[in-house]
Formats: structure tokens, sequence, C-alpha cells
């Protein structure tokens, strides 16, 4: 879905400007070099941001529209890129002002004005497309635009998340005149205010040039990206880069075909490691007859080997995770690790089975998706029940079902224990807790706590200093831990394949996830 912790103080009703950054420009005039063509196995499921919602389309997203704040390069924290600056105006986080800077305009040369953002958040909350972003934005009550370079947002609720919400692809701008108020734009015709402009899309490659337009913080190196579609295929996508036909393989390389191409002995290649923050879980249905009591939760914790599990089916491109927060990101603790250690223990896991009045194996099918999280996730479930059953207290096996049915399946109750995979919004810690333990949760898994909903959440919503916070989330972590409707597994590594004369690949490799194309160049 980052092993880092650089987090701005932002104490309340201070803003964020742009005087704050240093190196901005419109970056269009450091526009030079080669094309690149980037690989990936994800496809792109829209071109419009009032529907996208997943990791391919919002790869889009940030190269070719704006703003009002962004992720600058290895940062937690959001900077002002179409805005010059942002703060929230009262001591409650209910009142986000920004002023947009001067002279911004979109690829078709239209004015980029406060309508224009008033009209792209108000378009994606009417729309309300179910695979959207609409769900983001849930605090917000409505959108003002006073004058052509103001917007202000009223939220129902404080939420001092609410400036890295409109950073990510979901506060994507679109111009006004171009979009239908009501409707998604069914063309994959693209006008934004980004670096790049997308001058086609189709089936098997989407090609971008440098957006003459573009006004904010971002320095281009390149001269335009050609984006080629693998559709899932990862051997095609490995043997492209070999042959040379991409320059970067991005998102899709198994773990095996990083390890090939990690051998010394080949040439022209190099494989590239950065942050992440993607993230996955071990759900338990809290309503379910087995997994419901707490002794079989936490005989499994006990039991389970991270350190086998990430090495043998993930080959070390994955790291152990023992938190719901994931490292890198504040409030990050080691709940799980303190509670139920590294290394597995038989008699633990006996004995907390015995205090639930268990004696029996415990007869148990842990629920598999093949692809939809990656496709090691199979063998994953199987190296757990293989764990298990090796400690003689229970008879688990794994069934996969394809992802349509398996959120089907999950919804109905179906499955006492399930996987998820994680990649988050933005890079802050209630992305790993809001939507895991708040009300109607996305884990569906019948888990409710009243110190976490009720005292927890909203405390932490409400504290514009993030760092503030962080006590906060350490004590959701343990309550998590104790009572285990979830057990965090692993956290992902992000990797990309190279031909060895390309650089800048560095700054689009970090748990904000956004893919900066233009960063790369070739040297």
């Amino acid at each position: 879905m980052s092993k880092r912790s650089r987090w701005m103080v932002l104490p309340a009703l201070m803003g964020i400007t742009s005087a704050m950054l240093t190196g901005c420009g419109t970056g269009v005039g450091s526009a030079g070099g080669t094309r690149m063509v980037v690989g990936m196995s994800d496809d792109i499921s829209a071109t419009d941001p009032a529907s996208g919602y997943d990791p391919g389309s919002w790869l889009l997203f940030n190269n070719v529209f704006q703003s009002l704040l962004s992720f600058p390069n290895g940062a937690n924290e959001p900077e002002p890129d179409a805005a010059d600056k942002c703060s929230f105006t009262d001591s409650h986080s209910q009142v986000y002002r920004c002023t947009l800077k001067d002279g911004l305009h979109f690829s078709n040369g239209d004015p980029l004005t406060a309508q224009d953002v008033k009209f792209s958040f108000d378009r994606v909350r009417r729309i309300d497309d179910p695979a959207g972003p609409a769900v983001m934005f849930q605090s917000l009550r409505r959108v003002e635009a006073p004058d052509a370079k103001t917007v202000v947002f009223r939220l129902s609720t404080p939420d001092a998340t609410f400036p890295s919400k409109i950073a990510s692809g979901a506060g994507s701008i679109v111009d006004r005149h171009e979009y239908p108020a009501d409707a998604l734009r069914q063309d994959h015709t693209v006008i934004g205010s980004g670096p790049y402009r997308l001058d086609s899309f189709g089936l098997n490659q989407a090609v971008f040039s440098v957006n003459d337009s573009y006004k904010g913080t971002a320095k281009l190196k390149n001269s335009g990206i050609t984006l080629k579609f693998f559709h899932g295929r990862r051997s095609a996508l490995k043997t492209s880069l070999v042959d040379g036909d991409i320059d970067i393989a991005y998102r899709g390389l198994s773990a095996q075909d990083i390890a090939d191409l990690s051998h010394p002995n080949r040439d022209g290649i190099d494989i590239v490691e950065g942050d992440s923050a993607e993230v996955q879980d071990l759900v338990f249905n809290m309503d379910d007859p087995v997994v419901g009591r707490l002794g079989v939760r936490e005989a499994m914790a006990y039991l389970i080997d991270r350190n086998v599990l990430v090495d043998r089916v993930y080959k070390g491109t994955a790291d152990p995770l023992y938190s719901i927060i994931p490292v890198g990101i504040t409030g990050h603790n080691t709940a799980f690790f303190d509670r139920y250690g590294e290394e597995p223990s038989r008699s633990k896991a006996a004995a907390a089975l015995r205090a639930d009045g268990i004696t029996d194996k415990v007869k148990l099918t842990l629920w598999s998706t093949p692809t939809r999280y990656g496709p090691g996730t199979d063998d994953e479930l199987k190296e757990i029940a293989d764990q298990l059953n090796a400690s003689g207290l229970f008879d688990a096996r794994m069934k996969s079902v394809a992802f349509g049915q398996y959120e089907k399946d999950i919804a109905a109750g179906k499955y006492g224990v399930y996987v998820k995979g994680w990649l988050p919004d933005y890079p802050d810690p209630d992305n790993f807790t809001t939507p895991f333990f708040g009300t109607g949760n996305v884990l569906d898994n019948r888990f409710e706590n009243p110190s976490i909903t009720q005292k927890l959440l909203p405390r932490t919503t409400s504290e514009v200093t993030r760092s503030a916070a962080a006590r906060d989330f350490e004590e959701i972590q343990d309550i998590v831990a104790a009572r285990l409707p979830m057990l965090p597994l692993w956290q992902a590594k992000q990797y990309a394949g190279i031909r060895s004369d390309v650089s800048g690949y560095v700054y689009c490799l970090d748990a904000s996830t956004v893919f900066r194309f233009w960063e790369l160049f070739k040297s």
C-alpha cells in the first residue's frame, strides 16, 4: 500500500502558505530531456476524478490535475499547490479557508478560479459515485467561493485531516465549463491544470505531454510520459523491462520477479526500494461462533510467525507489522508485539484456549481472494493455516473466492476470518483507524468499541497538530490489540524495476503514494 516520521507542527489557526516552500515555481520552464516509458500491471478505472478511487486512477489524477494542496517529496504533511495559503480559521477545525495563487489556468487556457474549486467538490458529492471518493468528504457541509481567489470549506464536525484529504486525488480540480455538474465524463478527455496533459488514453497505453499552462510546485525533468498497461500480466511487465521496451516497471513485479531482477549478473536493470504505508491484516468477524471467542483470536495471535510468513511468501519484500498504524506514520506503536511477542508460543496459545473453555482442536477456514491484494495472498493464507495446524491446536484450511463474491460474502457475515489489504488515501493515522473502527467501518467485522468511537476518534480528528494526537492513537491500538477484531500481518515495501540510466525514481516511492512523473529523467 514509510520508514519516515517527518511531521510539520501546525498549531491551531496556523496556516499553510506557499512562502514556506523552497524552490517553487511554474516548473514548466525546467522541463526537458527525453520521453519516459512507464509500465504497470494495474489498470486505470477512471479518468474522471469524481469516479476513480483506485491506485491506477489516482496516479493519473496526481499528474494531470492540481489540488489546493499536495504532498512534497518524502513528506507526510501537505503544502500549498494551487493554493497560495490555507488554514483553519476557527478553533474547532470546522472552517478551512484557502486563497488561490495568481494566474492559474487549465490546459485548455481557461482560468482556474475559486468557482472551479467549489464546482469540483460539489460535483464529487452530488454524483456520489460508488467507485468514487465522495466517501472521504462526509464531514463537508458546504463549499463557498466568496470571490475568484477565495474558497471556504465549512465542515459539520471537526476534521483536522481535511487538509490531507483535499491534497489527495480526491481533491482534483476540474474545469466547470468542461465537466457536467451531475454526471461523469465518459470520453476520457481530461482538462486539468497539473504538470501534464493527457494526449490519448487507450486500452494498452496513455500518453502524457507537458502542460505549458501549469503553474505549481513541480519541476518537470522530462518531455512527457508514455504509460503502458499490462492488465495484470506480471511476466509480460518483467519481459518488457528486460527487453528495454519500458524504462520503469511500477506496481506489478512479483516477489520472485524482484528476486530474479536483483541478481548481480543482471546488467542494465536495477531494483529500487521505497517506503510504503500499504498494510495487510487478518480480520475477525466478531459475531462468528468460532473466532467470535476471544480465546481463539488470542491463540492465533500467539501462533502466527510473521517473519516466516514474509520470508517464505514475500521473499523479504514486506516487513512484519505489529500495529494498526504502520511504521513511519504518527502514532505508530508496537502493541501487538508487546502483547503477543515475536516468536510463536504454543503454550500461551493453549492457555488462551483453555481460559475460554476450549479443549478440542479449533476448526477454522481462512478466506482469501486470489489477486485483489496481490498474487501471494492465497499462499499467505495457506502458510498461516500451516502454522496454526503445526501447533496441534487448530484444524485450519484456506479457501479462495473471486473478489466480487468475496466482498458480498463478507458483507453478509458468512466468513469468520478473512484477509484485507489497505493502501491509504493520505499518510495520516486517521486513515488507519477511522475507516477500520469508526461507525460503518470498511472491515464489516461487527466490531464496536465506545471508547474508540465516542472518545478517542473524535478527539484525534479535532487535533490540528497531528503529533499531539499520538497518545490517543496509541491508546486505540492498545485497545485493538487486547480485543483483537483484526491482526496486522505485514507492511509492504514499494519496489520498481528500472533501466540503469533512469534517475529521479527515489521521489516516486514514498508513503504519500504519489508517483510523481515529473521527477523521472534519464542520466
